[in-house]
């Protein structure tokens, strides 16, 4: 009984990704509310958070005030998901849910797309917070779920050296999370956003 009681009583860590402008935002402000009318304690997260110092460099990197190699740009993204860890691991324990507009997956995904080894890319999220469901939000290209790591690689390779327009980008994008994914045991979900 006491383990159920446990189970009720967290909050549940949930991570919506995928490419600018497609609509996380959207769906995650939707979920929101659904949950809180719902009778959830729920709250919303985006990283990066730029209200901190971490995020403050990320945000004059965004805005092309500052010029930072591809691996720093990497760890500074990481290090603002570190920044909020101790207060994410406490929200989800004390029992409130939170969303999550853009996490490691993303980190790993945009700076793999940029030519950096995804093993190293990955290192640095080792021991941030799990998330119990990830939802990729997509414009509806899907790369094949069947398909092994050795030929997710290859097929990442090809679309990187042909990525000219979004449907490429986001084909890239799911293959580099399709990539993180099988290595993490995550529930993954795909939610295809039709325009």
């Amino acid at each position: 009984m006491a383990s159920s009681d446990k189970i009720h009583s967290q909050g549940a860590l949930i991570v919506l990704e995928g490419l600018d402008r497609c609509g996380k935002t959207s769906q995650c402000g939707l979920l929101h509310s659904y949950l809180q009318e719902s009778g959830h304690a729920v709250e919303l997260r985006r990283f990066p958070d730029r209200n901190t110092g971490v995020g403050q460099m990320i945000s004059s990197y965004l805005v092309n005030q500052t010029n930072l190699d591809d691996r720093a740009i990497h760890l500074l993204f990481s290090a603002n998901r570190w920044e909020k860890r101790s207060l994410m691991e406490y929200k989800l324990r004390s029992g409130t849910t939170l969303i999550v507009d853009r996490y490691s997956f993303s980190g790993v995904a945009f700076s793999s797309a940029k030519g950096l080894d995804v093993e190293w890319c990955k290192a640095p999220e080792a021991g941030l917070l799990a998330p119990d469901a990830v939802i990729i939000i997509s414009f509806g290209i899907i790369v094949d779920a069947t398909l092994s790591i050795e030929n997710v690689e290859k097929q990442l390779r090809q679309i990187v050296m042909e990525c000219a327009d979004v449907p490429k980008r986001e084909a890239l994008f799911t293959a580099l999370a399709k990539l993180v994914f099988f290595t993490t045991g995550v529930e993954l979900y795909l939610l295809v956003c039709l325009r």
